[in-house]
């Protein structure tokens, strides 16, 4: 049966008023409400005598009421309905408030069936606001079984997302057919799909609701995995790319300013020894903030331009462009290696002058934006794509790159260290280097957590760090002003600052919203020292190297994650005197709290990134804001880690056995593509 198709509003007692509510929940076909998975349920099939109650637990109850409904107003006003109801041991008063029209639904001598909280009441027991019932059908979906409770939205109740998910059920009963064949089911211990449907939503036994989540579980991973393998497969070279020659470094890195750490020198290694081979490259470089991807990344592009190919480099932002070709161009002076910069910004006749050059092949390292991308941007001679910070590109954008060459070797870099145990999701094909060690003499950055009160004291503190001739980073979470969300708006609190704390200092602003040309003038005059306090929203996560700069105060922190506060606390520290990152929350949350007291502690990105994905679940840190995967829905990373590897081997098996080519498995082919092309546009991942 081909449930996508089916409109919700097709189901008995949804209208369009509220097949709109329905849409809110991103419900707007049968498919998508069977989909739409309870978040918890409660057992409500257990009737308890009346004798055997105790307060403060929730009950079902089979009851005679004894009388009319009294009407009661307390001292304090409120209206009180009660209800005497007993079976064959003992009475219970049952209790409305400010309910008028529960007692137009009960009359003396009716037996009905309650589920409530029961609650002492000065030496009696009573049962507040129960849902009740009349008789005992298998068409009942809020009592007499085990009852599912869905993630709601205003104006949608749990019973009419129930009453809508029954009549589903019964419109499809028997009808759905199963993705996966049943030699695929028995092979990993998967029920079958009607089965699991309905005991997913109204299981008989809780046993059975396992049985029926485990499946679901199995399935999301199972697809979400399949959909990476796939675009790692789509996008793969198979023919032979450009076998790199040896070439002596040593001079280069004799001349270099610093020492390389083992940790850097082991990586370069591993990078040279793919570009010598014969098979395109593919290779993650994974490095803490600071560790030195950036020289890492240079010595890979000199290696290639030695060897008379062309390296194009692509960061998110201008500001990063930039700032990697000032750094490279100082670091390769009188090497003969010849850089260009390419950004959106530029004036149509500086972008002329600048493809001229790199399509004539006098320019050996292109560093860039998105420009780098377009179609008008012709390459003569690539063998090196690097992409940095890759989470923030989409899949299409870093295949458009890597096709403005014949097979280059391709290297991804990214400072948001993934956890652990995230990384088969993540990598299970790329090859992966781990810089794991911070350059010598790099000081820890100080941490402190406060709340607002604590402000002047720590104005002041920041002062005295301005008038040593340092400079400050204070990060907002917001450009304008949010009427759900009162956080100070990055505009509005510069203001606040300037005017009223740090009048004798230059107070800058940097947001997304500027032009390009606004952000890289406010940093350029940030790297010269004329801005002493620079107000940004998250722009500066990403890559901004000001050495001068020690101090990172970040207001209304509980709205980061763990990942984005490192990230931004690796601002600072760049240089060589003492730096210090100061975390401002009111928040009352003991999640929060914890978070924030874990960052004054923690200065490893590995451990951080741990941290965030137990305290804040696999949904939000793998969410699209973070790394572009579709949100999980009822999986959890962190919680199903047998269930994400038995996927993951399912998805190897399928691929290796050519199982995919037999008649029996083509509705899984056809069904994993239907389903991999509709997250397709949503994944931004390698």
């Amino acid at each position: 049966m081909i449930i996508q198709n089916i409109p919700i509003q097709s189901l008995k007692g949804i209208g369009p008023a509220k097949s709109k509510l329905f849409h809110k929940l991103g419900i707007k076909t049968v498919e998508n409400l069977l989909y739409h998975y309870p978040r918890g349920y409660k057992d409500k099939s257990i009737i308890t005598d009346i004798r055997d109650l105790l307060p403060e637990y929730l009950y079902t109850i089979r009851a005679t009421v004894d009388a009319k409904p009294l009407e009661i107003r307390s001292k304090k006003g409120v209206l009180v309905i009660k209800l005497a109801v007993s079976d064959e041991t003992g009475g219970i008063n049952i209790v409305w408030f400010n309910n008028r029209f529960i007692k137009n639904n009960i009359k003396q001598g009716d037996e009905l069936f309650f589920y409530g909280k029961v609650k002492q009441m000065g030496k009696d027991l009573v049962m507040e606001s129960p849902e009740f019932e009349k008789t005992a059908s298998s068409a009942s979906v809020n009592l007499l079984r085990i009852v599912p409770e869905y993630p709601l939205t205003e104006g949608l109740t749990h019973k009419d997302i129930r009453k809508a998910v029954f009549n589903a059920l019964e419109l499809t009963a028997g009808k759905l057919t199963d993705i996966f064949p049943e030699d695929f089911r028995k092979r990993y211990q998967l029920s079958e799909i009607n089965f699991c449907v309905n005991n997913l939503h109204f299981p008989e036994t809780m046993f059975n609701m396992k049985l029926a989540v485990k499946r679901f579980k199995f399935e999301e991973l199972f697809i979400l995995q399949s959909g990476l393998i796939h675009i790692k497969r789509m996008y793969s070279i198979e023919e032979h790319g450009i076998v790199f020659k040896e070439y002596d470094e040593r001079a280069f890195l004799h001349k270099l300013p610093f020492q390389l750490t083992n940790a850097q020198l082991k990586v370069v290694e591993e990078i040279f020894i793919d570009m010598e081979k014969n098979k395109p490259m593919n290779r993650l470089v994974q490095g803490d903030v600071g560790s030195g991807k950036t020289i890492v990344a240079l010595l890979a592009m000199y290696k290639c331009t030695r060897n008379g190919f062309q390296s194009l480099m692509m960061v998110p932002t201008e500001i990063l462009a930039e700032q990697h070709y000032l750094t490279f161009k100082c670091l390769l002076e009188g090497t003969g290696i010849r850089i260009e910069l390419l950004k959106g910004s530029m004036s149509a006749k500086e972008k002329n002058a600048v493809l001229q050059r790199v399509n004539n092949h006098e320019a050996d390292i292109i560093i860039g934006t998105h420009a780098l991308i377009q179609d008008k941007v012709e390459f003569a001679k690539v063998g090196l794509v690097i992409t940095d910070e890759q989470h923030r590109f989409g899949v299409r954008q870093r295949t458009a790159l890597s096709d403005k060459g014949s097979n280059p070797d391709i290297m991804v870099m990214t400072a948001t260290p993934i956890p652990r145990t995230l990384t088969l999701i993540f990598y299970g094909d790329l090859d992966v280097s781990l810089i794991d060690e911070l350059p010598p003499g790099r000081k820890k950055i100080e941490t402190y957590f406060i709340d607002s009160s604590k402000k002047e004291r720590f104005y002041d503190f920041v002062k005295k760090e301005l008038d040593q001739g340092r400079q400050a980073y204070f990060v907002c979470p917001l450009v304008e002003e949010s009427e759900k969300l009162e956080l100070n708006s990055a505009t509005k609190y510069r203001d606040e600052l300037q005017n009223k704390y740090f009048k004798g200092y230059n107070v800058g602003l940097l947001h997304g919203k500027m032009k390009a040309d606004e952000k890289n003038l406010i940093m350029e005059d940030m790297r010269q020292g004329k801005i002493h306090i620079l107000v940004a929203t998250t722009v500066i996560e990403v890559g901004v190297n000001i050495p001068n700069a020690t101090i990172m105060a970040i207001e209304n922190a509980d709205r980061f994650g763990l990942a984005q506060l490192h990230q931004l606390r690796g601002r600072v520290g760049r240089g060589e005197h003492q730096s210090y990152c100061i975390l401002v929350s009111d928040t009352d949350s003991k999640i929060a709290v914890e978070r924030l007291k874990y960052m004054t502690k923690s200065e490893n990105g590995f451990d951080i990134a741990e941290k965030d994905l137990e305290l804040r679940g696999a949904g939000e840190v793998l969410g699209q804001k973070q790394h572009g995967l579709p949100e999980l829905k009822i999986a959890d990373i962190l919680n199903d880690t047998a269930l994400l590897k038995l996927s993951r081997d399912a998805v190897e098996y399928l691929y290796d056995s050519g199982k995919l080519d037999e008649p029996e498995y083509q509705r899984m082919k056809k069904e994993l593509d239907a389903r991999f092309n509709r997250i397709l546009e949503e994944i931004a991942l390698n």
